[in-house]
């Protein structure tokens, strides 16, 4: 089988101002008494309604408008609009206030010009983000365009973690990701589940993935879920269950199918008493 490594392509001439845009926005962001949301506001409507840039404020206030003008310049401010995780009643509101601005400005950069499938940008602007979102954020994140989170706080990201597009990631009970991580594009990993019974009860539960995992595309991984170091989730499986080190789960439920052959030994891939008890 050929190996394929990335291409390295000459740099773009746009990138000094791009770099430039993200370490302003990065100081702003780090000035103890920074008001994230209003900077949110600032940076999205320089992207999104230039011409209104020194004059927002003005404008949704300007009944010659139309009036969807003025709703889509009010929403620009993530005090106008609501996003799904504050409706938890787990939220901690404190800490979703606070990463809120700018989980919103990630999102809705991803629908713009600049944004979107602008690849270097974007990693580089959603690497700078991840660092004040996240519980923790390892070297060299790498997110491709629309990713979305629950609540983003709860969120621990080890070093090289790759997450390709429109993957979903619910951190609402807590998401662990080692080294080296790759999440494939329209892959699901929830911390969070429903009983069966009653909507409302709902169990959270932490999902880790220890280094080297892949994950494959459109695969789910359930709360609760542990996938083993170096192990792989394939295309459209759903992982109900842990995920043995060093093996290749596929299907609906995921189940072994094979060990990699670069795994240390045979004898660090078998199951244990309670998985050959219970086998998947």
């Amino acid at each position: 089988m050929a190996i394929y490594p990335l291409r390295k392509l000459p740099s773009q001439s746009g990138l000094p101002v791009i770099d430039a845009w993200i370490e302003q926005l990065e100081h702003e962001l780090a000035a103890p008494n920074a008001d994230r949301a209003e900077i949110c506001r600032r940076t999205l409507c320089a992207l999104t309604f230039p011409a209104y840039a020194s004059s927002w404020e003005t404008a949704v206030n300007d009944g010659s408008l139309p009036l969807s003008t003025r709703g889509a310049l009010m929403a620009l401010d993530p005090r106008n609009i609501t996003l799904e995780p504050e409706y938890y009643a787990e939220c901690d509101d404190e800490r979703f206030q606070r990463v809120k601005p700018l989980l919103w400005l990630w999102y809705s950069y991803d629908r713009t010009v600049m944004g979107g499938q602008n690849v270097e940008a974007g990693v580089r602007l959603r690497r700078m983000l991840a660092r004040h979102i996240f519980r923790r954020c390892g070297e060299r994140f790498k997110a491709f365009q629309n990713v979305e989170f629950s609540f983003g706080y709860n969120m621990e990201v080890g070093d090289d973690v790759v997450v390709h597009r429109n993957v979903l990631l619910d951190d609402r009970g807590g998401i662990v990701m080692g080294n080296k991580v790759s999440i494939s594009d329209y892959a699901n990993v929830y911390s969070h589940t429903h009983s069966i019974v009653d909507q409302r009860d709902v169990t959270d539960a932490q999902t880790v993935l220890e280094d080297g995992v892949r994950i494959t595309y459109h695969a789910t991984i359930l709360a609760g879920v542990h996938v083993g170091c170096d192990a792989m989730v394939g295309a459209m499986a759903v992982a109900t269950r842990d995920v043995r080190p060093h093996h290749v789960y596929v299907g609906i439920p995921a189940k072994s199918v094979r060990v990699k052959p670069t795994a240390p030994t045979q004898n660090d891939c078998l199951p244990t008493a309670r998985e050959r008890q219970n086998p998947q």
